[in-house]
């Protein structure tokens, strides 16, 4: 403990004693080391943190499996009725769906978010509430009397947090509920913020009856000693003899028991160690930096090592020193990186806006703070070992003499690997966000099926008191949308069930002709759009064959449909659609409907990822749906209103509002948004990889230009003497220019052609377990050189400056020094 005080009082005194070259250091290694500490904290937080739940690991999600199309959905209420009663490898299993709610008592009319959940819901994922009580199971069914649990957000900002508050009334979508209990402050389930949460049993009948339609998601907790292998072998069985009972509705259909953090973490577990990773490479281009600086300083050190040596230090005690050094500095480095990551960690979530789940959890916590610390003594080792190594191999003759210079091609040599190394680096940076950035641009040159620009999309919360009938509730949609029509520089309006490229999901079997299939669930299926009758015009979709809706076509008249290219190409191959009879759904089904056109195909996921398992697409006049569907889950109340208009939507949605307002004053118009900012978020997850690699990458190029640049400058400060003398033989300025430009262009062409089979290697290897490239080869000839050409350049700015230093030497002045 002595030696390494001793060791620490002298590296501060010499840091002190070159405060530009510590601070060199220390900026350099806070940059990278508070790099991987943000990313780090944002894969921890995500990935690795557990779910803020009792025994989390326990916790299952159990799906559907259609077998026919190997894809799982959400199961049917009745099947998950039947399999809380069954399971027995499950202490509690519960159920949920999302829902929204109209608030209408309290003051101006506001839009909420809810969850209907089974009355063990919160039982089962262990959570005690702050006040109240939990669902009963006499509650979570049709007909009881409606009650309501609160977020402790909503308590907090509509009852200032009064114990009272329990009894009181909410009411939403025109019924009077009674809260009975607050939820705990933070407690979510899933993405986005719920404010209400009412009983799943009193839920929509239409959604909730049919036997084999996906309506909720379900959830267990695993019994002690259960593993989830078992739990599935259970399941199998359960769904086997269910498929015995409903063969209809159940033929062909299986389980999956999947962890709950599974689920809550979605797709993005690839991505992020992807950037974890790119952003380790940023870190060991500044170790190498760095290691090029302490190779250069231990240079002018030369005779202060020679002389401990003859003084008996031994060689292993210089190497302690030299990386006592080192790591003060990495640990140095490191307390800025931290204050660097704290800050930084807020700009990598806003390139990623509502697509990258948990983002509470994200945060510099006691784990961030340990791998910081882990990170800064292994840096500092890293980027020390190899200068400290080479000091230590001190030859005492030539390095007391005066002027000895024997280790100095050594160490150029070592100096010029350490810049190969970071050019490779950075190459292999600089092409992963290339061939992001062509992704992107890819995707917007991408023709999405309609156009995305002058589109304002919205939803409606229609008053309770005027839209009590499903007669009603069309003339009110009927009213809004007339008189918005008429609002100056709005050039058409519609309304839809579910709008592109914002990622909703309204897949229905389907099958043509009277004669229903013997088994629904391996009836090819198809997306299922509820439209008005200019929804068309509104989005710019093109009209292929025949006609779409009008006016006339109600719920008074025959049913008809439209269907789009690909369904037209794919099941009517060689005939012609129009004429023929559409039937869809589960029970009862919806038709037949007269199929009257024929429309263009349209991007449906995401500009660049149709990642459905069916392309087929048909349209359904939203005044015809069934009166029961139209004022519950699957009508007018959730569908969203689009405005094709030559404004802005800062000028358009102010009349908007007061057209909604005019109508009733306890309508409100929320959700606003434009389908250019839709069709941006869809591309989120390339978007978030490739702002980050470009901020890494630059990083990289920033700091590979400093190493090439501290090389060659240093170069040039040794070899004065050789540079005086060639110029006293004879030697032309432009000659020694480019022999200089010569020497920096050699290293970052070695660190070109070693990038470039890294990069050929890893963009292939990374392609095969992602999808984040679209319309662009992994090893895309125009992003390499590109990027080649761009590195090339730089590494030639930056060997510039040591250029015209060396071609300014006198060589009288440089052989007299000597």
């Amino acid at each position: 403990m002595g030696t390494l005080l001793q060791d620490l009082s002298y590296a501060l005194r010499m840091l002190r004693k070159s405060p530009a070259f510590a601070a060199m250091a220390v900026v350099t290694l806070a940059l990278g080391i508070g790099a991987n500490t943000a990313m780090f904290s944002v894969v921890d937080g995500v990935l690795w943190a557990p779910l803020p739940y009792f025994q989390p690991d326990r916790l299952v999600v159990i799906w559907e499996n259609n077998l026919h199309f190997k894809n799982t959905v959400w199961p049917s209420y009745p099947n998950f009725r039947d399999w809380q009663r069954s399971a027995g490898s499950f202490q509690q299993m519960a159920a949920l769906r999302w829902q929204s709610y109209d608030l209408t008592n309290l003051g101006a009319p506001e839009h909420l978010h809810g969850q209907d959940v089974s009355a063990n819901f919160f039982s089962t994922l262990g959570v005690d509430l702050t006040l109240g009580r939990n669902f009963s199971q006499q509650e979570d069914q049709r007909g009881a009397a409606p009650v309501v649990i609160v977020s402790n957000s909503f308590w907090k900002s509509r009852f200032g947090s009064s114990p009272q508050v329990l009894g009181k009334s909410l009411t939403l979508n025109g019924i009077s509920y009674s809260i009975v209990g607050v939820l705990p402050r933070g407690f979510h389930f899933g993405d986005g913020t719920v404010d209400v949460y009412t009983p799943l049993g009193q839920g929509d009948p239409l959604m909730l009856d049919p036997r084999g339609a996906p309506a909720i998601i379900s959830i267990g907790r695993l019994k002690p000693g259960v593993s989830i292998v078992q739990s599935q072998a259970e399941m199998s069985t359960i769904q086997s003899h269910l498929e015995q009972l409903y063969p209809d509705a159940n033929r062909g259909m299986g389980t999956d028991v999947i962890p709950l953090k599974q689920l809550m973490i979605g797709d993005v577990g690839g991505t992020l160690l992807l950037l974890l990773g790119a952003v380790a490479l940023v870190l060991l281009i500044a170790c190498a930096n760095v290691a090029n600086l302490l190779l250069a300083r231990s240079m002018a050190r030369t005779r202060e090592f020679a002389i401990r040596s003859a003084l008996g230090a031994s060689r292993s005690r210089v190497v302690q020193q030299l990386l006592t050094e080192s790591t003060l500095l990495s640990v140095a480095g490191a307390v800025l990186g931290l204050a660097i990551a704290k800050w930084g960690v807020a700009p990598v979530l806003a390139t990623m806006p509502g697509s990258l789940p948990r983002t509470e959890n994200v945060g510099v916590n006691a784990t961030v703070l340990l791998f910081t610390l882990v990170v800064s003594i292994a840096v500092g080792i890293l980027f020390g070992l190899t200068p400290a190594l080479k000091s230590s191999r001190t030859d005492l003759r030539t390095s007391l003499k005066e002027g000895g210079r024997g280790a100095t091609s050594t160490h150029h040599r070592v100096q010029s690997s350490l810049v190969v190394v970071q050019m490779a680096l950075t190459l292999v940076l600089l092409v992963g966000a290339g061939l992001l950035f062509r992704t992107i641009r890819h995707m917007w040159d991408t023709d999405a099926g309609f156009d995305t620009q002058h589109v304002i999309t919205f939803k409606l919360s229609p008053s309770p008191s005027s839209t009590g009938t499903p007669a009603n509730m069309r003339a009110v949609y009927r009213q809004f949308l007339e008189r918005v029509s008429t609002i100056p520089g709005v050039q058409a309006a519609d309304f839809s069930y579910i709008v592109p490229l914002v990622g909703e999901d309204n897949v229905a079997p389907f099958w043509i002709g009277s004669e229903k299939p013997a088994n629904v669930q391996a009836a090819p299926r198809m997306m299922v759009f509820d439209t008005g009758p200019d929804y068309l015009h509104a989005m710019g979709i093109p009209l292929v064959r025949g006609r779409f809706f009008s006016q006339q076509d109600t719920e008074k008249s025959p049913c008809v449909a439209a269907i789009d290219t690909v369904f037209a190409n794919t099941y009517f191959r060689g005939q012609d659609p129009l004429g023929q009879g559409l039937n869809f759904g589960w029970t009862p089904p919806w038709g037949p409907c007269r199929i009257v056109g024929v429309v263009g195909h349209v991007k449906q996921w995401s500009m660049g990822d149709e990642n459905s398992f069916t392309q087929a697409q048909a349209y359904f006049p939203m005044y015809q749906i069934p009166d029961q569907w139209v004022i519950g889950s699957l009508g007018f109340p959730t569908a969203a209103i689009l405005v094709r208009t030559s404004l802005p939507s800062a000028a358009v949605i102010p009349a908007v509002k007061n057209v909604a307002y005019e109508i009733a004053k306890d309508q409100a118009v929320y959700d606003v948004r434009t389908m250019q900012e839709i069709a941006s978020e869809s591309m989120s997850s390339q978007r978030f990889p490739m702002i980050l690699l470009e901020v890494f990458a630059g990083l990289a190029l920033l700091l590979a230009s400093v190493g090439i640049y501290g090389v060659i400058s240093y170069s040039v400060s040794q070899r004065v003497h050789e540079i005086g003398i060639r110029m006293a033989l004879g030697a032309e300025r432009s000659g020694i220019f480019r022999m200089i430009i010569g020497q920096g262009l050699r290293m970052a062409l070695a660190g070109l052609a070693v990038g470039v089979v890294a990069a050929v290697i890893l963009t292939r290897l990374l392609s095969s377990f992602t999808n984040l490239l679209y319309g662009v080869r992994a090893s895309d000839p125009a992003t390499f050189i590109g990027v080649a050409v761009v590195l090339a350049l730089v590494a030639l700015a930056a060997c510039y400056i040591p250029a015209r230093r060396a071609v300014r030497v006198e060589p009288i002045e440089a052989l007299r020094h000597e």
